[in-house]
């Protein structure tokens, strides 16, 4: 059984005569572990279908199912990362890491072990007393998918999460996310506009239409893994690259 599985999703906004449909019957199956991308044109839905799977948007038809329960709210097995750092400015860097677990009432002690085993996952073990205005955007974003993963969620959930960074530091940070993606096993659903950063993530990827979305085709990214950015020299990337782009260039004519 797929641990994700979304049928003939629709979403509309308004009414009447001020009905916009922003998705229209979307379809897919992520399995366990898979790491699944979705790419299309601006304002085709990509962030609410993620937003929907999240449970902060209501669905209008369809359902998603997350481990066979319907999803009608958010809920702590869903960990969401979003393009902005969205850091308590006034909690360290640790205390940020730790938030979810101190909801759930963990232990002290038991909660800083969880959050310095995912600061030193993601590179940050030595600015654990740090606060958020003394970090990079990249340093920040790396605290953000830390204190996801330190809550254990059954799916991972990036809404563009390192489109605000600059071009070398969301080279790094794509290689940070395969090697957590590697050591968690995690599944993940991942939203960009970005080809590159799809190609290189990606299992499957996701090709979204102009609004209303749809699902125009879905790609297996058959390119052994590990992966790194040497990948993006390859034919298989180039011939996979040119697949989207004329999809989304015929979406755009």
């Amino acid at each position: 059984m797929s641990k994700l599985s979304i049928q003939s999703l629709t979403k509309t906004f308004g009414s009447g005569d001020k009905t916009v449909t922003a998705l229209e019957n979307v379809t897919l199956e992520i399995d366990e572990g898979e790491f699944t991308v979705v790419v299309g044109p601006s304002g085709c839905g990509k962030s609410t279908l993620l937003n929907i799977v999240a449970g902060l948007e209501l669905k209008s038809s369809g359902q998603a199912v997350l481990g066979g329960r319907r999803i009608t709210g958010p809920g702590s097995d869903r960990g969401m990362v979003f393009q902005s750092y969205t850091l308590f400015p006034w909690l360290t860097v640790r205390e940020n890491v730790e938030f979810g677990l101190r909801i759930k009432k963990m232990p002290k002690t038991e909660r800083a072990e969880i959050a310095r085993k995912y600061l030193r996952l993601v590179g940050l073990a030595e600015f654990e007393n740090a606060l958020p205005k003394e970090l990079s955007g990249g340093m920040k974003q790396r605290t953000a998918i830390a204190r996801v993963l330190a809550n254990s969620p059954d799916m991972l959930l990036m809404d563009e999460p390192f489109g605000a960074l600059d071009a070398q530091t969301r080279l790094q940070l794509q290689d940070l996310l395969l090697d957590v993606w590697r050591e968690e096993k995690a599944t993940v659903l991942f939203i960009t506009h970005d080809i590159d950063e799809a190609i290189l993530l990606a299992d499957t990827i996701h090709i979204m239409s102009n609004r209303p979305g749809r699902i125009l085709e879905s790609i297996h990214v058959d390119i052994q893994r590990p992966r790194d950015h040497r990948v993006t020299l390859t034919p298989e990337f180039a011939a996979i690259k040119g697949q989207i782009m004329d999809l989304l260039w015929n979406e755009m004519s």
